[in-house]
């Protein structure tokens, strides 16, 4: 089964519809239950969210994940030598600017903030977010506690 049919079905069955007669389903169907739809809604969410990602990972180039190779890493530096922008490298080598990026800097011959993209090979650039505080309540009060032991 497709996953296109699968949502559809799980759609029709939320909204209370027979998937293959198109008939209004009855009301005591276990069907009608909180948990169930509850259930198919996160079934639905499931789907979509794997269709999403393909979609996504189908706009990247091809080579996004493979390991590189000695051989493309001496194409890699001898295009950036020769001057090669970083976006045309990124588009010969099938890799994202990211990686190009990466790359670059993990062999020396850039440094972390001539990169142009966010990150970087030895650690993210920007601080690290704060991490929550959690106010009040009980839980909150036996971390707390926890802590200053």
């Amino acid at each position: 089964m497709q996953q296109t049919r699968a949502r559809q079905i799980l759609q029709s069955l939320i909204q209370g519809i027979d998937p293959v007669t198109g008939a209004e389903l009855p009301r005591e169907t276990v069907l009608q239950h909180a948990d169930v739809l509850r259930a198919l809604l996160a079934g639905l969410s499931a789907l979509e969210e794997t269709a999403a990602r393909a979609q996504r990972r189908a706009q990247l180039p091809d080579n996004v994940g493979r390991a590189w190779t000695t051989d493309e890493e001496s194409r890699l530096v001898t295009a950036f030598k020769s001057g090669e922008s970083a976006p045309a490298i990124a588009h010969k080598h099938g890799r994202t600017l990211r990686a190009i990026e990466a790359r670059l800097e993990k062999l020396g011959l850039i440094t972390a903030e001539q990169r142009t993209t966010r990150g970087g090979f030895t650690g993210v650039s920007e601080p690290p977010p704060r991490p929550r505080r959690v106010r009040g309540g009980i839980l909150g009060r036996k971390r707390a506690q926890r802590r200053s032991r």
